[in-house]
């Protein structure tokens, strides 16, 4: 198998984990699993990103995923501070 068979497979993979995703985003049933789930997006994104660099050989791509991945974690921290907040009151 060429390797550039195994990219557009991990490109379909991690695609169909995004999807999964946004359904968790719009169905979950709580907060922090609309957070979870966003999160997730985050990283599947990034990680396209970086699929998308090694597919098309442009480093921008890769700056990208560092700028969403950062944002992504950043998010999270947030939601995290904030329910700890919720729950000392």
């Amino acid at each position: 198998m060429r390797p550039e068979m195994l990219v557009y497979a991990a490109l379909v993979l991690v695609s169909a984990a995004l999807l999964i995703a946004f359904v968790r985003v719009v169905r979950g049933p709580t907060l922090p699993d609309r957070v979870g789930a966003v999160d997730l997006s985050g990283v599947c994104a990034a990680g396209l990103s970086v699929l998308g660099a090694a597919v098309s050989g442009q480093r921008g791509f890769l700056d990208a995923a560092v700028v969403i991945a950062l944002l992504g974690f950043l998010g999270t921290v947030a939601y995290a501070r904030y329910a700890e907040k919720e729950s000392l009151k």
